[in-house]
């Protein structure tokens, strides 16, 4: 015999309707988000960008640290974003918000379950179960199966599910903002050790200089030319350039251990790692659609525009709630007391039931929830503003980086050409016997600080180099 459920005794598709007017009890009258999206025209850098040299070509490739020209620098990259502890995390992040975006999905549609059992029980003698099966043992065997569906009218489970997807999205951009964020770190740090080895460079070639002048004097001391004054300044000059050596030596191994962490490694990869040789950086080119499609270059940027749209989502699905939710459900099987045939049409059982849920009152909790999904919106889309402007302002600090540390090493070349040959003609003078040991002295320490900026310089055009690749996405294509 088949049973239908209604609640509350409303009968028939026309009972439930005239429930409907009920709803308007509970209104979001008056709430809405507050933030508007900043357009991409809005950043304008015309100006800023004058003078560079355009090329529609020139976004970074994927795997922008190769042309750095160093296979290790490429193997230590490649290394880390295999096996770094920060990449399997973010990752794990993306599955689960993928797996949440799954369960969302399934929840918009009709779920069937089935079941069985056999209950062996003793009736008591004055119960519902009249006699002969009161007061004695019998088995009570039951087989079904029941659906449950949640009519989705308003839309709210469509954008619940929205709502997970697009933060799943935005996960898997996550993931690759923490990739490009590691290569980034790892070449950073790579440039450090090659920076420490062009300093140990100059220091090695300070302390074979000074040497080279301390035996010098001592021929001069012993000639009669210099007194002991000269012998002791050229002697005492020694331990403060093995120390700067021992300083160097240091930094290139605690520089290793970054390298090795970097990679998910232990200290001893470090002790692996050699000498770099990085080729030099050649001319800067900016994207000619810098502005326009920077937005779709930028992992952290997409991620936080997709955010954007899983918020306006969650604010459909708080609005949903303030409408009825309708449910079906029905339920098909068999069920028999006793020990009789089981498979029998007189032991069916046969129901059906649709129930409805009208937000009638509930204290101010659903335009509380609506207020706060506007809050998020509101959040999400201040956040993608200020990334926007952040993305413009770092593309064009590298550029004005750029463009000084060029300026900056065709000063500096000039420089040490001039520092070396002030040293040269001193040194010479001074083994000539025609100069003293302060003007030796003194050009050497100019000659020094030439060769240290240089090595500084060299580095810093690495590092600016790889900002404007992280600036301009990494490698992400636009599509």
């Amino acid at each position: 015999m088949a049973r239908y459920f209604l609640p509350n005794r409303v009968h028939g598709l026309a009972g439930l309707l005239a429930w409907l007017p009920l709803a308007g009890c509970v209104t979001s009258g008056g709430l809405a988000p507050q933030a508007r999206l900043e357009r991409p025209a809005n950043l304008v850098a015309t100006r800023s960008l004058s003078g560079a040299p355009l090329s529609p070509a020139s976004w970074p490739a994927d795997t922008w640290w190769t042309r750095f020209g160093d296979p290790q620098l490429d193997r230590l990259v490649a290394e880390g974003l295999a096996a770094s502890p920060t990449l399997k995390e973010a990752e794990a992040r993306t599955g689960e918000a993928v797996a949440a975006a799954s369960g969302a999905d399934a929840a918009r549609f009709a779920h069937v379950d089935g079941g069985a059992s056999s209950l062996r029980e003793l009736f008591p003698g004055h119960s519902l179960i009249p006699p002969p099966y009161g007061g004695t043992w019998s088995t009570l065997n039951e087989l079904s199966a029941s659906l449950s569906w949640d009519i989705d009218f308003w839309g709210k489970s469509r954008a619940a599910y929205e709502a997970a997807l697009g933060e799943a999205r935005a996960a898997a951009l996550d993931a690759r903002a923490a990739r490009l964020t590691l290569a980034a770190s790892i070449a950073h740090t790579y440039v450090a050790l090659e920076r420490d080895y062009l300093q140990l460079d100059v220091a090695q070639a300070l302390l074979a200089e000074r040497e080279q002048i301390y035996a010098l004097t001592l021929q001069r001391n012993a000639a009669g030319i210099d007194s002991r004054l000269e012998l002791k300044q050229a002697e005492s000059a020694l331990p403060d350039a093995r120390e700067r050596i021992t300083q160097l030596q240091e930094d290139i191994g605690l520089t290793r251990d970054a390298l090795a962490a970097l990679l998910g490694a232990g200290p001893d990869r470090g002790l692996d790692i050699g000498r770099p040789a990085l080729a030099m950086t050649a001319g800067v080119e900016i994207p000619s659609r810098l502005p326009a499609e920077l937005l779709g270059r930028r992992p952290d940027i997409l991620a936080l525009r997709w955010r954007i749209e899983a918020t306006r989502r969650g604010i459909e699905r708080a609005q949903a709630e303030f409408y009825p939710d309708v449910n079906l459900s029905a339920l098909a099987g068999l069920q028999s007391l006793g020990t009789g045939p089981f498979a029998v049409a007189a032991n069916r059982e046969v129901g059906a039931e649709a129930a409805i849920t009208l937000p009638i009152f509930d204290a101010g909790e659903r335009r509380a929830d609506l207020s706060a999904r506007d809050a998020e919106y509101d959040l999400a889309v201040e956040r993608y503003d200020q990334a926007l402007d952040d993305a413009m302002r770092e593309v064009v600090d590298q550029l004005v980086s750029f463009r000084s540390v060029a300026e900056q090493r065709a000063e500096q070349r000039e420089g040490l050409a001039t520092a070396q040959d002030a040293y040269d003609l001193a040194l010479l003078r001074y083994r000539e016997g025609l100069g003293n040991y302060l003007q030796v002295l003194t050009t050497q320490t100019q000659l020094l600080a030439q060769r240290s900026l240089d090595a500084d310089l060299r580095a810093r055009a690495w590092d600016v180099s790889i900002d404007l690749a992280r600036a301009l996405g990494g490698g992400l294509a636009a599509d």
